[in-house]
C-alpha cells in the first residue's frame, strides 16, 4: 500500500489512506468550533532575533538596482529600440520596392505586346514579291551561283569573317 501513496496523502485511487478519520492537511475541523491553530503556532516558535545592521543593509541594496545597471538597461534599451525602427523601415523599403518591381513588369509587358503588334504588322505590309522585282529588275541583282555558297556553322556567338581568295 506505501507504493500506492502519492505525495498528497492519497492512494493509488484517490481515495484518503490517514489513519485518523478526522484529521487533513487543509486545517478542516469536524464539529462546531474551531481551533485557533495560528495563535498555537505563533506560541511554539522562539521568537526572531533582530536582524543585525549589515544584513539589513545587504538587503537594502540587493532591492535597490546600482546606476550602472539602470544605465546598462536604458543603454540595451535604446539599442533595441534602434534596432526595431531600423527593421520597420527596412521592411517600408522592401514593400515599396516590391510595388515599383511589379509596376516596371507590368509595363515591360505592355511595351513587349506593343513591340509584337509593330512587328506583326510590319512583317504583314511587306510584299516580298515587289522587293524581288525591284531587285532583280531595278538594281540588278541575280542569284547566287553553286560555288559561291559556303555553309559554316559556328560553336560560339563569336562572328565570323570571310576574306576573299585572291587578297592574300
Amino acid at each position: 500500500m506505501s507504493q500506492n501513496r502519492n505525495q498528497n496523502g492519497r492512494g493509488a485511487y484517490g481515495q484518503r489512506t490517514s489513519t485518523s478519520p478526522g484529521r487533513s492537511r487543509s486545517g478542516y475541523v469536524y464539529g462546531n468550533t474551531a481551533r485557533k491553530m495560528e495563535l498555537q503556532r505563533q506560541l511554539q516558535q522562539p521568537p526572531r532575533k533582530p536582524v543585525q545592521h549589515e544584513v539589513r543593509k545587504n538587503r537594502e541594496k540587493a532591492r535597490h538596482m546600482s546606476m550602472g545597471y539602470v544605465l546598462f538597461l536604458a543603454t540595451a534599451l535604446i539599442v533595441a529600440g534602434l534596432i526595431l525602427v531600423n527593421y520597420v523601415q527596412l521592411q517600408a523599403e522592401l514593400t515599396n520596392m516590391t510595388k515599383t518591381n511589379a509596376a516596371k513588369a507590368s509595363e515591360l509587358s505592355s511595351l513587349r505586346l506593343a513591340n509584337d503588334e509593330a512587328y506583326n504588322r510590319v512583317l504583314s505590309s511587306i510584299d516580298l514579291e515587289e522587293v524581288k522585282r525591284i531587285a532583280i529588275g531595278e538594281l540588278g541583282m541575280v542569284y547566287a551561283q553553286e560555288g559561291q555558297i559556303y555553309n559554316y556553322t559556328s560553336e560560339g556567338n563569336d562572328y565570323m569573317r570571310k576574306v576573299p581568295q585572291g587578297s592574300n
